[in-house]
């Protein structure tokens, strides 16, 4: 899929070996991609969840153990879905920071991520250091 810059972006390409400025045209192109990519990849799934999984699903079925393991599934098949569904999400939003030239900076120190993290885990907003720290708050705040 073409992005409006209209960069190509070669075959072999691996952000960490690019010597050129951070989140240059051809780096973002890259994450583009790779995002674009997972989207479609989650939509693909869930479209067969509800072609096969989900149409298919009796759970009026005449013995309790049976029903029971097909009520569990649906559940599990139904949440799973919604953590795609936020992921999805969380997706788009890397998407619009690609777009207006936010996307690998962390939103609480201005930062740029690093791209380990970044191919990793494309939707990261924040630093490794800013995750680390927001994880600490949030364990001393459960402790409380």
């Amino acid at each position: 899929m073409a992005s409006p810059n209209s960069v190509t972006l070669p075959h072999d390409y691996d952000p960490e070996d690019d010597n050129g400025a951070f989140m240059n045209p051809v780096m973002k192109e890259y994450f583009r991609h790779r995002l674009i990519e997972w989207r479609g990849e989650l939509l693909k799934e869930s479209q067969e969840t509800i072609e096969t999984t989900l149409q298919g699903t009796e759970l009026q079925k005449p013995d309790l153990a049976d029903r029971a393991s097909a009520e569990t599934d649906h559940a599990l098949e139904l949440r799973t879905r919604d953590r795609e569904r936020k992921l999805i999400s969380k997706i788009n939003s890397a998407l619009e920071r690609l777009d207006d030239d936010e996307y690998g900076y962390c939103e609480e120190t201005g930062e740029p991520i690093s791209l380990a993290r970044l191919k990793a885990r494309p939707i990261a907003t924040l630093s490794l250091e800013a995750q680390e720290r927001h994880e600490r708050m949030e364990k001393t705040q459960r402790d409380d």
